[in-house]
């Protein structure tokens, strides 16, 4: 076990000697420095496990020794020397920092004392932070399942840059997982015991979105009879996780730009600067630079949002991960319902790596959630596999030859949304909300999307084509 370290900085020769030796016959590695220049410059170099400091030093005295330490590491365990005449600087030290402080003369038991009393502390904060850190490590990817080479690399990012304070943009369909990855995020992160929110922006006006983040006061709108926080300021050294980033009102953006760059804000209605740190992570599932370039979304926010990205891979881009993601949902969906469910047949295994999940992960726990709810035995059959899963073909990206002119990749995808959306809302009878759990998306994701194509549901096409027929009846009708 190795002897715990201590420095000892003080100008007379003689007191240190009497410490070094008090301190090296109690099973320590002392090392002596004459002043502080000379001990800070020994710190610097090497950590130890403890300091003790003269209050009165030449040239840098202990005040500006301490506060140097406790930059170097801000847990630095520092005891102070001082006269009886200076106690009053010596509870100036100990509220910057300082752990306790003795006077001379002292009783070598008494250093002793105190000493070990401070390294004790040192130890149990130290303990503690590593476990709290190995739990946090151990809980904080437990929710998203996944050993595909994506996944890894997503996990990889997830630990890389969570420690840091930078935006971080996650993207992925509809489904995939980007709430989760957001907790991961915070959970690796240095706030992981502070606030976690998330803010939905998909349906929200502008300003009842702007009184939700920014908060008001008194008055500042009919019905605002007392102030209210904001969500920013509740989030105040945590996370705030916005999801659906691209649904934000456009008057809305500036706003947050400036709260990103500024890290400040006024609630509506107020005059006063709210000043806030929080660590933004952001989700969509759209193409924010096509949405940049349309005029629907700011150029300088989706820069700012757009510092480090996670690009979360579909579900039908990782079917390797099926089998697991499989076993952790009914493992979860078995114990909140207490039945004996254990897994899946062989074919119904097969069925779920045949179809090819365009709602993702949410759709597969949901099918599982049904399967382990219906199930009548030890496992899930095959005939508990909704009918449009097992039966419904693999998708696969039709050919396309590309002419010498070129082809637009991104009509030829926005062509291919289209066409699916309509073959599913003619599969539902134009029933958006059951059209919407079939592609894995939320009902207001859809419908922004059928009007984004320009699409007729089917009692539309109805309406437009009875429209067309009565329009020249009537017109002929008229001129008779």
């Amino acid at each position: 076990m190795r002897a715990e370290s201590i420095l000892v900085i003080d100008d007379e020769e003689v007191m240190r000697d009497v410490l070094g030796t008090v301190l090296t016959q109690a099973g320590y590695a002392v090392t002596l420095a004459e002043d502080g220049a000379k001990g800070l410059a020994l710190a610097r170099k090497q950590a130890f496990d403890a300091a003790i400091v003269d209050i009165m030093l030449p040239e840098m005295d202990g005040l500006a020794v301490l506060d140097e330490l406790k930059k170097l590491d801000a847990d630095a365990v520092v005891l102070m020397i001082t006269a009886f005449a200076s106690v009053e600087t010596a509870l100036t030290a100990m509220k910057k920092g300082a752990f306790d402080y003795v006077t001379k003369p002292f009783k070598h038991d008494e250093v002793l004392h105190i000493l070990r009393n401070a390294l004790n502390q040192r130890r149990l904060q130290t303990e503690n932070r590593e476990l709290r850190t190995a739990l946090r490590d151990q809980a904080r990817f437990t929710e998203i399942v996944g050993k595909s080479p994506k996944m890894l690399g997503v996990f990889n990012l997830i630990t890389q840059a969570a420690p840091s304070r930078s935006t971080i943009l996650v993207v992925g369909e509809s489904g995939t997982g980007k709430e989760l990855v957001a907790k991961a995020i915070h959970a690796s992160s240095p706030r992981a015991d502070k606030a976690f929110i998330v803010v939905n922006s998909g349906s929200l006006p502008h300003d009842l979105l702007e009184s939700n983040l920014f908060g008001h006061v008194k008055g500042a709108f009919t019905g605002a009879v007392y102030a209210k926080k904001g969500l920013f300021e509740l989030a105040d050294k945590g996370t705030l996780f916005f999801d659906e980033i691209g649904n934000v009102p456009i008057e809305t953006q500036s706003k947050l730009l400036r709260v990103l760059q500024e890290r400040e804000f006024m609630r509506l209605g107020g005059v006063e600067t709210v000043k806030v740190d929080v660590r933004l992570v952001a989700a969509t599932n759209i193409d924010l630079r096509r949405a940049v370039e349309e005029g629907r979304f700011r150029e300088d926010l989706y820069y700012r949002l757009n510092v480090i990205t996670v690009q979360l891979p579909a579900l039908r881009q990782r079917k390797e991960d099926i089998p697991a993601l499989v076993n952790h949902f009914v493992d979860r969906y078995a114990r909140e319902n207490d039945k004996p469910v254990s897994g899946l047949t062989p074919e119904a295994l097969q069925a779920l790596m045949d179809y090819d999940w365009p709602g993702n992960v949410r759709e597969l726990e949901n099918v599982i959630e049904r399967g382990v709810v219906l199930a009548t035995g030890n496992t899930i059959g095959r005939d508990l596999i909704p009918d449009h899963v097992r039966s419904a073909p693999s998708f696969h990206v039709p050919h396309i030859s590309v002419p010498p002119e070129g082809i637009s990749l991104r009509d030829v995808i926005s062509n291919f949304e289209r066409r699916l959306i309509e073959s599913t809302l003619e599969s539902t009878g134009g029933v958006q909300k059951e059209a919407a759990r079939l592609l894995g998306l939320k009902p207001t994701t859809l419908n922004e999307m059928i009007k984004r194509h320009g699409i007729f549901l089917p009692r539309d096409r109805e309406r437009r084509a009875i429209k067309e027929v009565q329009e020249p009846a009537a017109a002929k009708a008229g001129s008779a």
